[in-house]
């Protein structure tokens, strides 16, 4: 504030002209204070005298910024208070004004130093320097060998005396005192009392207010107020007095703000810390349930895509049964001829039948019930399936109908358990037939099916003996040249519809089939993460309930930050950055607990694929819900009136 035309001389420091105060309570209206007029000069020690209920504290609040009147002008160094706004009125409580109340009001989560240190929070204060200031006021004030306690552990007199060194700690040349001896005994009561006359004599502007004569008698001037009026105000006896005031300087600085306002809301947190844990656990859960059903679903998904990828990117499926329906087993309408057809193609590596039927399988006494699969020798190839022992069959043995077989390990383990297979003789349907060949692990299939659970023998031998027809239920055509796919599967078709004279078959790439697959398992994906972000949202509703209690529990210290000269800005800032701590922290160790039940649910055998994407999804998702939450509670916290918070209880 400009001080350039302030005479403090022949100026009043304060002046109060026709001040009012209504208060309204539904349609009922009572008035607090009538026209009061007032002027104090800069080094008075004035004591304002009154019963309870006279007007007094109103007057106080009034004078001190804490409350707006209803009528009349208030200036303060020759400046109109009412053109200032909030934010103003709260830098000149800060730079200005000290507060000594009549219950300390210092706030128990701090101790004495941190108590006298706040007001030079607000105001920007260095770290260093302003636990240099308070240490040295407390022990001006005999508390040197208390910076360390919290309230509860110290008396009355001394919590009113680092009341005191807070009022002093910004350097503000006026002190309101507020009752300051009314919950003392009388030797602490006189103590403190020693203390204003010595402020006084510094050149501090010394405003107390009491219902205690013998107390106002300490003060210079005496004025007397009732029923809101003022009875007795004499004139000041203006002495001018050399100011050994110490004026400090204020700093803006977000950082500072920032890292402040996150040290407190941990202290905070700190004090409550079973309720912090009990929000934390509704983030905690909504987040490890985001990371692990999200990581559960994609290695669903990369496990399916894994399989079908395995059967080799480069074919085409070609099945009876007209285009875009399901067909029928009871279509027939591709025969082995067109296998030779397709193999005369360009870019074809090769094509082969197949002909499925379910069997069973008998060795010596053992039984197993399997899949016949009658195909060519170039399966291998085709499918990219490694032979475990032995050999496939030859195009020698399909021309001569050999009865040989070649089984996957399934039906190895079935049958032979760890004994050697090849060369020994399996009945299919009663029929003998030798294995030459066991083929390497495959696993399941894409859809589910145990893909080694399966006995290869040449078309020509299973078509003629066991299945009984020569029509196919498929043909594999593996492409030498992926970038002309769809070029090659255009020749396959038109092919086939020249042979057929119709179009009586489905050609599906494997293409297409990830692409359904990842479809369907990116829905279910989105169903879990679904589920998982409902879980997110209770638990930001958790924060935000658990805020608001915060709020409503510590009111009174927010009118005591407020009186301090805290800023709307700085309040919101102290609760956003609460429920936002709360958020980050139950984050990370929702990250953490997620990525563990991912572990561990990958070590019991479920695919179990990790991303960042997810991760960063889920601890982003928090913070935000901490931020969209938190900020209701901390608009009401920033939005009370400081004369209603300060007197809450």
């Amino acid at each position: 504030m400009s001080t350039e035309t302030f005479d403090r001389r022949t100026t009043p420091l304060i002046s109060l002209k026709g001040i009012t105060k209504e208060y309204k309570n539904g349609d009922t209206i009572s008035q607090v204070l009538h026209g009061i007029d007032l002027d104090i000069y800069s080094g008075e020690f004035i004591a304002i005298v009154g019963s309870s209920g006279s007007g007094k504290s109103t007057l106080m609040n009034i004078i001190g910024c804490l409350d707006t009147p209803t009528q009349g002008n208030y200036t303060f160094m020759s400046q109109d208070i009412s053109s200032m706004n909030k934010g103003a009125l709260s830098q000149l409580r800060r730079s200005s004004f000290g507060f000594v109340f009549q219950n300390y009001n210092l706030i128990h989560s701090l101790n004495a130093l941190q108590n006298v240190e706040m007001p030079a929070i607000y105001s920007g204060q260095e770290l260093q320097k302003r636990h240099a200031r308070a240490t040295k006021l407390l022990s001006d004030l005999g508390l040197s060998h208390r910076l360390a306690y919290y309230p509860s552990q110290l008396s009355g007199g001394q919590q009113q005396r680092v009341s005191i060194a807070r009022a002093l700690m910004n350097g503000g040349e006026i002190i309101l005192a507020d009752e300051p001896t009314g919950a003392l005994d009388s030797k602490s009561g006189t103590e403190v009392m020693s203390l204003l006359k010595e402020l006084s004599a510094l050149g501090y502007t010394i405003i107390l207010i009491t219902h205690d004569s013998e107390v106002a008698k300490e003060a210079d001037r005496i004025i007397e107020i009732k029923d809101g009026h003022l009875l007795s105000n004499p004139q000041p006896n203006r002495v001018e007095k050399i100011s050994q005031i110490e004026t400090i300087e204020s700093h803006d600085s977000l950082l500072l703000e920032l890292l402040e306002s996150t040290q407190g809301a941990l202290r905070s947190l700190r004090m409550n810390l079973m309720r912090t844990l009990l929000t934390l656990l509704g983030i905690v859960i909504g987040v490890a349930s985001v990371i692990a059903m999200l990581a559960i679903g994609d290695g669903a998904k990369q496990s399916v895509l894994d399989r079908i990828s395995a059967m080799g990117t480069n074919l085409l499926i070609i099945r009876p049964g007209m285009p875009n329906t399901r067909g029928r087993s009871d279509i027939s309408t591709l025969i082995p001829q067109d296998v030779e057809a397709i193999n005369e193609l360009d870019n074809i590596l090769a094509a082969v039948p197949e002909t499925k039927k379910s069997i069973t399988v008998r060795y010596k006494n053992s039984d197993q019930s399997s899949t016949l699969n009658a195909t060519t020798s170039d399966y291998p190839l085709v499918r990219n399936w490694e032979i475990a022992q032995g050999s496939f069959f030859t195009p020698e043995d399909e021309q001569n109908i050999a009865k040989v077989a070649v089984i996957g390990q399934t039906v190895k383990k079935a049958l032979f358990n760890n004994s050697d297979a090849l060369g020994e003789f399996i009945i299919i349907d009663n029929i003998l037939f030798q294995i030459i060949g066991v083929m390497s692990t495959r696993g399941a299939s894409a859809f589910g099916e145990d893909e080694d659970d399966v006995v290869f023998t040449p078309f020509s031998t299973g078509s003629l003996h066991l299945i009984g027809e020569q029509t196919l239920r498929n043909i594999t055509v593996a492409l030498d040249q992926l970038p002309i796919m769809e070029e090659t599967e255009s020749n396959i078709q038109n092919l086939l519809i020249q042979r057929h004279n119709i179009e009586d078959f489905r050609i599906r790439n494997m293409a297409s089939l990830i692409e359904d697959a990842t479809a369907t398992q990116n829905t279910l994906t989105i169903l879990l993460g679904s589920i998982a972000a409902i879980s997110l949202l209770v638990g930001g509703i958790g924060v935000m309930n658990i805020m608001l209690v915060s709020v409503t529990e510590r009111t009174k210290e927010i009118g005591i930050r407020m009186a301090c000269g805290a800023r709307h800005r700085d309040i919101l800032e102290q609760f956003l950055i609460e429920a936002l701590v709360v958020s980050a922290f139950g984050g990370l160790l929702g990250v953490g607990i997620g990525l563990g039940v991912s572990a561990l649910a990958g070590y019991f055998g479920m695919p179990i694929y990790y991303s960042l994407t997810p991760v960063m999804l889920a601890f982003a998702s928090a913070f935000v819900t901490g931020l969209v939450f938190g900020y209701l509670p901390a608009k009401k916290a920033a939005n009370l009136s400081p004369v209603l918070a300060l007197a809450s209880e």
